[in-house]
């Protein structure tokens, strides 16, 4: 076990837990350590959580299905993903327009299923999500446009996304590519760190930012919602940050465990 600072109180006063997936609770079809156990004791002292992951290469059910399989109950496998936040944004901000979306099947049905019209040859709007189906012809439809000036939103800033066999390019990684060939870069990026996506579940649990814990496992994400949003953070090194990497760090987590089954063991001191 690691600590950045030896202060851990606030983990006694936390009155709900936002939790990471990818990287913190599983990585590709593998449960990290501690995730069921932390789950129970969360349930046991009443606290609220809910998953909240940037991944918008799969919908919220996808991810739902995923927990399941690893024992997660029903009741428990709560999501929020950064599609749902941008869908949310679309519905409120561009109501009714029409958007060339760059993602996975199962992000264009999500979208779909929330009301977004998507078009293919006149859109009023681009949206780029985590596209692990990725196609030349679309890329080059996508920067097209771009360079027509649409509007241009990206559904989460990630770099890079963490699996089994190492990190592999993620949404941050194909925006650059299309800033390289366009010279634009995002207008707006729905995700953590954005303050939307947890504002939203700490008004649906009646508490404030401060209240809440955020879990995770990259640096300029889930711990620079500690900056955006005043959560506390708590930085789990089984996915893509290392500890060498907090030496260069622009955000810094409240405390720093391996995994979950590290942070359990805080929690139940």
């Amino acid at each position: 076990m690691s600590t950045l600072n030896i202060n851990q109180d606030f983990l006694g006063e936390a009155k709900a837990f936002l939790l990471d997936m990818d990287g913190t609770f599983f990585l590709g079809d593998r449960l990290l350590p501690g995730g069921l156990e932390l789950l129970e004791l969360l349930n046991r002292r009443g606290l609220p959580f809910s998953f909240l992951t940037n991944n918008t290469s799969r919908s919220k059910l996808d991810y739902i299905r995923k927990l399941r399989g690893f024992g997660v109950s029903e009741e428990d496998a709560r999501v929020f993903t950064a599609g749902d936040a941008t869908i949310a944004y679309l519905n409120k901000y561009h109501a009714k327009k029409k958007v060339f979306l760059l993602g996975t099947s199962s992000l264009m049905e999500s979208f779909s299923a929330g009301g977004i019209a998507l078009s293919d040859s006149d859109p009023d709007l681009v949206v780029i999500g985590y596209d692990t189906s990725l196609t030349y012809e679309r890329l080059s439809v996508f920067c097209r446009f771009v360079r027509q000036g649409l509007p241009y939103i990206a559904t989460h800033p990630d770099v890079n996304c963490p699996t089994p066999e190492g990190l592999v390019p993620d949404i941050g990684a194909m925006m650059r590519l299309v800033e390289a060939s366009t010279g634009r870069r995002a207008d707006v990026v729905i995700g953590k760190p954005n303050p939307g996506i947890v504002d939203a579940l700490a008004e649906e649990w009646g508490l404030e930012p401060e209240d809440l814990v955020m879990v995770g496992d990259r640096l300029y994400t889930d711990i620079a919602l500690g900056k955006t949003t005043g959560v506390k953070t708590v930085l789990v090194l089984s996915g893509e940050t290392r500890r060498e990497d907090l030496e260069s760090a622009k955000y810094l987590p409240d405390l720093v465990c391996e995994n979950l089954a590290d942070l359990t063991r805080y929690l139940s001191n």
